[in-house]
């Protein structure tokens, strides 16, 4: 059974026009049946599947539906038509601050996260100094998170969605941000998620984190699945959709 599944699926979101300025206007559109939005289809009918243990790269340019991926496997989104199909904890690291109570400190926040991950108080308690020594925040542990930088975000966050042991890994653009040192940190913990045969889904525009960490790469391009493949494979066709002169360098490259 695969781990994750997608079958056709489809998201779709309202996006509200101009909104009227008076009461005059919001009678006119009511009356004339006029509505103040449009339906954007994020993604159109997507399918695809990853087995347990398997590391996949998700890329494609801005807007193409990768981050919404990401939110449907996290459970952030109820697709809209489709089926979703994920076996087993989910840690996802999408957005830098997601989950986090900005008036509690990092320390409370480690407690909320892991009960929304599904442990049990005491189990947080085991892992929570863990957390904080990775984390490597210091006195700012019992500051509010609403205090922290961008860099602070990403590391508590990381450290608690990686000491936490899901089954499976989300991984947004996020691991940008940070000192060096601590990128280096987090690509040897992610090396030791795959050697424990965790699945790793990593979303990201960088051709050589992709290349390095990832094992199968799909290409998201406005909402369409088109290429799924090895990152070379998978690459080459990217850089065909940018520009065709691109794509042959790739090749070339790859």
């Amino acid at each position: 059974m695969s781990q994750i599944r997608f079958e056709n699926v489809h998201q779709r979101f309202r996006v509200i026009r101009e909104r009227p300025d008076t009461l005059r206007e919001v009678f006119v559109r009511i009356f004339q049946h006029q509505k103040n939005y449009h339906l954007f289809e994020a993604l159109k009918g997507i399918s695809f599947s990853i087995e347990n243990g398997e590391v996949l790269g998700i890329i494609g340019r801005n807007g193409s539906g990768k981050s919404t991926t990401l939110k449907i496997i996290a459970g952030v989104y109820r697709p809209t038509a489709g089926k979703v199909t994920v076996n087993g904890r989910v840690a996802a690291l999408i957005e830098l601050g997601a989950g986090f109570h900005g008036d509690l400190t990092g320390r409370e926040n480690i407690v909320i996260n892991g009960l929304i991950l599904g442990l049990t108080r005491r189990q947080i308690k085991e892992c929570e100094e863990r957390i904080i020594e990775f984390a490597e925040l210091g006195d700012f542990i019992d500051t509010p998170v609403k205090q922290y930088s961008s860099g602070m975000f990403m590391r508590l966050g990381f450290s608690i969605a990686t000491e936490v042991d899901p089954d499976i890994l989300l991984i947004d653009e996020i691991l940008a941000v940070g000192d060096e040192a601590f990128q280096e940190k987090c690509h040897q913990r992610i090396q030791e998620f795959l050697k424990r045969g965790k699945t790793i889904v990593f979303v990201s525009h960088s051709m050589e984190s992709v290349k390095q960490l990832c094992t199968r790469a799909i290409l998201l391009n406005e909402g369409n699945l088109v290429a799924d493949g090895t990152p070379d494979e998978v690459y080459t066709k990217y850089g065909e959709i940018l520009e065709p002169s691109l794509g042959k360098k790739l090749e070339v490259l790859c």
